[in-house]
């Protein structure tokens, strides 16, 4: 999760297991919205395997065996039928898992009456993968759902922007959301988590870190002349928090500690 961060610095924010690994939120967001509920992002899902579930640890059910996602959103009173748009900042299976369901042996899209969207790029990089890509691109995730396709950015509806944020994938995005003159942006994998807020630690897993590092500054100077709350997708303490400087580097003010 840090590429080429030495451990002795990473594992002074993020303690790791006996086998590396570190705690991570899947954490998605729901938005209400005048158009609907909007869904950015979609979790690990529950189709994969019981090896594959062990590796990563995912812990993706609740205790009656249901989805975790879908558990959460009973909570507030909405049923995957309430979801009028699904937006994927990128097709990774812990992204883009949730987006269909298995049952009685078939998929189907798991939020049946949404409208699903993607970067055009994004599908079809997902749609062609190579050895290095082809463990993150999980087929039966996205396949036979009907996206609809952006290209670079795009205004998706008043108020919610998909921002392009390239280096963890060519044609990864985050979503800007504006609200009674308040700004928040779901960066997804362009900061991970809170402890990934220097610039230079990226992950590992990022295809072009030099691009991450770039869609980084960009956004870093708009978030911070602005005054965003930056959101967190797989912090599994700090929810969200407004980007400040803090001496040579960045830092978090008013931040939201997970629920």
């Amino acid at each position: 999760m840090f590429g080429v961060v030495p451990k002795p610095l990473w594992e002074r924010r993020i303690a790791p297991d006996e086998r590396n690994r570190i705690p991570l939120a899947m954490r998605c967001l729901l938005v209400e919205h005048d158009d609907g509920l909007v869904l950015v992002d979609t979790g690990v899902g529950d189709k994969d395997d019981a090896k594959f579930r062990e590796i990563y640890g995912i812990e993706s059910l609740a205790p009656d065996g249901s989805l975790l996602l879908l558990a959460a959103l009973a909570e507030l009173g909405h049923t995957p039928a309430d979801i009028r748009w699904v937006v994927n900042t990128h097709l990774h299976f812990d992204h883009a898992g949730g987006d269909t369901i298995r049952t009685a042996g078939e998929l189907r899209p798991t939020f049946p009456r949404a409208r699903y969207v993607v970067q055009r790029g994004e599908l079809e990089f997902a749609r062609h993968t190579n050895e290095r890509t082809a463990g993150s691109y999980v087929a039966q995730n996205f396949a036979g759902i009907d996206f609809q396709l952006l290209e670079g950015e795009v205004e998706l509806l008043p108020g919610i922007r998909c921002l392009p944020t390239p280096g963890h994938v060519p044609f990864h995005q985050s979503v800007l959301i504006e609200s009674g003159g308040e700004w928040a942006c779901f960066l997804a994998d362009l900061v991970p988590t809170s402890a990934h807020l220097p610039l230079p630690w990226i992950m590992g897993y990022d295809l072009e870190p030099l691009v991450t590092l770039e869609s980084r500054r960009r956004l870093y100077q708009r978030a911070e002349a602005e005054g965003w709350r930056l959101c967190f997708e797989h912090d599994p303490q700090v929810a969200s928090g407004r980007l400040v400087r803090a001496g040579k580097g960045f830092g978090l003010v008013d931040t939201v500690a997970r629920p």
